[in-house]
């Protein structure tokens, strides 16, 4: 059985207008009433013509959006808050993630650093997310994000185990991977020149912010890697069942994801491991840093 590639109802004519429905193909059309397969145009252009609203792309800009209204309104300054008021607020911070608060591996992909670094995470991942939650659906793009969002958040604990980070960008960066390794991998039902075009300039995108974090002494670049690489994997495992039957395609992302929580709880021992000595001396020497409100 094949399913629409759409919204997953049973295909008769699975070779007709690339796996889609006959109500799919109607609005793909642009609901006039005439099958997608006998419009003269291509499908990328006709799709564009569709209203779609991601609701899992809108809920988690929301999110990130009232987190950042929530540290205004107690006092935070909105362009540039200081070390101390971001930590409060659930940045990730050695001595506090790899202690009790393990918490803010998570929130911390949710607090910015003021009103810019908020605007231009959240112009980023609108961009990114509507297409990846596009292709991937809404409940395994939402595990994609925060599996990646976690393994930036790791990486920067490995590489900077007392720095303070904070923000969605290694998040971002995830859903850039997961959409390079699905566009290379699967078979996906877009124009190849198109295909090839938007894979091009998601690596090209990937690369020029990895050198400009690479030279900026302010930019966490190491979270930015650490999302990309689990990026990379999440959408590889997910790439070749995109366009199989929803039952199948909802086993196997149980499967890929049941391996990525495992794969995240073994790197957060590691880095347990790894970085505890370090995080134990930085307590030993600077007591306050355990409390909340410390740089």
């Amino acid at each position: 059985m094949t399913t629409c590639v759409r919204c997953g109802r049973e295909v008769q004519d699975p070779g007709y207008a690339a796996n889609l429905c006959p109500e799919c193909r109607v609005a793909v059309a642009g609901g006039g009433g005439q099958p997608a397969a006998v419009v003269a145009q291509p499908p990328i252009a006709a799709m564009r013509r569709v209203p779609y609203r991601p609701p899992f792309t809108v809920a988690i800009v929301g999110i990130n959006v009232l987190v950042f209204a929530l540290m205004v309104l107690s006092g935070v300054p909105l362009v540039t808050p200081n070390v101390p008021q971001i930590v409060r607020w659930g940045a990730n911070f050695g001595p506090l993630s790899l202690g009790a608060q393990w918490w803010r591996i998570l929130a911390s992909n949710y607090v910015h650093i003021g009103i810019i670094h908020l605007a231009v995470n959240m112009w980023s991942l609108w961009q990114v997310g509507r297409l990846a939650e596009r292709i991937f659906g809404g409940w395994p793009y939402l595990l994609a994000y925060t599996a990646t969002g976690i393994a930036g958040s790791l990486a920067s604990l490995l590489w900077r185990p007392v720095g303070v980070s904070a923000g969605a960008s290694g998040a971002i960066f995830g859903m850039v991977g997961a959409l390079i390794g699905a566009l290379y991998l699967g078979h996906l039902p877009l124009p190849k020149p198109a295909q090839q075009s938007l894979l091009k300039n998601l690596v090209v995108v990937a690369a020029v912010n990895l050198i400009y974090g690479a030279q900026a002494s302010n930019i966490d670049n190491s979270a930015h890697i650490g999302g990309l690489i689990m990026g990379l994997a999440i959408g590889a495992l997910l790439a070749p069942q995109l366009t199989q039957p929803r039952e199948q395609r909802q086993a196997h992302e149980r499967f890929v994801f049941l391996g990525v929580i495992l794969f995240l709880i073994g790197f957060g021992v590691v880095v347990k491991h790894e970085r505890g000595p370090i995080v134990d001396e930085f307590r030993r020497q600077a007591p306050a840093a355990q409390q909340p409100d410390a740089p």
